[in-house]
Order: structure tokens, then sequence, then C-alpha cells
């Protein structure tokens, strides 16, 4: 008992997971709430993935594309999208938990910026939160993440594409079939995926544009 209790003294300070009194997972606006609450220092990936764990790979997947959802400095997209693809992967390949490179794990947001951004997306997800309810999912549990993984991986690498105004669209696909995965609403699922191929179209549509304007500025400019 002694060595129990040594060991857990030893253990890192982490925010804690806690459940609801029926043992639900907690909504993500409450988990939200609760980092942003606790927060006095600054948040960790490695932090929220421990807070996020009663909902796994989907509040993961959520949380990652919001923070695309937040107006950033022109290029960022290529350094956040980065974990919505990792996760993204991981979810076809049927992991169990999500791994993250060390040196995303010890990456940090500060404490003001983490309200700042809970206070943008809080009222947000409880505003949604009133309509999603597990409904009409037409997937097996690892079946569906492994589907909406492959889609979101190819959401994520639109993302991560260094086009102007091209990643916001794609990141709130993103976030629309992360929140469907949490709850298993298959219709808020089926809104997410619309608009993922619109988004799809129309960065497939930028990319297109932009090949061939260099393509014609070579023939003027050649390299």
């Amino acid at each position: 008992m002694a060595a129990v209790d040594a060991e857990e003294k030893n253990k890192p300070n982490r925010v804690p997971v806690r459940l609801t009194p029926d043992n639900d997972p907690r909504p993500l606006s409450q988990v939200f709430r609760d980092l942003s609450l606790a927060a006095t220092a600054p948040v960790s990936f490695d932090e929220l993935e421990d807070a996020f764990t009663d909902r796994s790979f989907a509040a993961l997947l959520t949380f990652f594309a919001i923070l695309n959802l937040i107006p950033l400095p022109p290029g960022t997209g290529v350094i956040t999208g980065i974990p919505l693809v990792l996760v993204s992967v991981q979810m076809v390949m049927g992991r169990e938990s999500v791994w993250l490179p060390s040196f995303m794990r010890t990456k940090t947001i500060s404490p003001d910026r983490f309200r700042l951004i809970s206070a943008k997306v809080v009222p947000w997800l409880e505003w949604l939160e009133k309509f999603i309810r597990p409904r009409n999912w037409p997937f097996g549990r690892k079946q569906g993440d492994r589907w909406l993984g492959a889609f979101t991986t190819i959401l994520g690498l639109s993302v991560v594409l260094p086009m102007p105004l091209s990643n916001w669209l794609p990141a709130f696909a993103t976030a629309i079939i992360g929140i469907a995965l949490c709850e298993r609403d298959g219709r808020l699922m089926l809104g997410g995926l619309i608009l993922g191929v619109v988004s799809i179209g129309i960065v497939t549509g930028f990319a297109f544009v932009a090949a061939n304007v260099l393509a014609y500025a070579a023939t003027f400019w050649p390299f």
C-alpha cells in the first residue's frame, strides 16, 4: 500500500477527468469550461488529451479543428492542420489511443489564450448541443471511426495547404464531423460530410486556378 501511495504522489498533476453523476461523458462545452476555469498555468496538448479521455479521438479532432477556426496569422494552418491529419490517420488505423510527437504533446497554450478560445467556443457548442443526440448512426463504432477518419484526413490535408482563405471551411466541416462522432448523431454527420465535400471542391478549385495562373505566368517569366 505504501508503494502504491508513493507511486501516486510521483504522478504528474493533470487536469482531472470528471464524469456526470450518471457516468455519461461530459458535454464538450463542459470540458472546455472546466479546463478554462482550472487553467492557472499553460495548458499542454498532453493535458488536453487527458481531459478528453472520455471522448477520445473525436474530441481531439474537434479541438484541433476549432483551433483552425480562430483567426491566426497567415500560414499558421500548415502547423495547426498537422494534428488534424495525425489524429485522422490514427482513426483509420484503428488505434486505441492517440499518439502525438513529443514536441507536440508538450506544446502549450497560455491560460489567457485558452480562456479566450473557450469564451468563443463554449456558447457555440452549448447552442449546438441543444439539438444533437444519438440518432440514425449507420456505423459500428470502429467502422465509423475508420471511414470518417479517412474523410477527415483529406480535410486535414486541405487545411495544411498554404492557400489563403482555403482552410476555414474544411476545418469547420471537420469540427462538425468530430462533434457528430462524439454524440453518434447521424444527421449532424451527414451535414458535416456534405459541408466537407463542398469544402474539398472549393479547395480543389483554388488549387486548379493557382496552378493555371502559375503556368500562365511561367510563359512570360520562365525560371
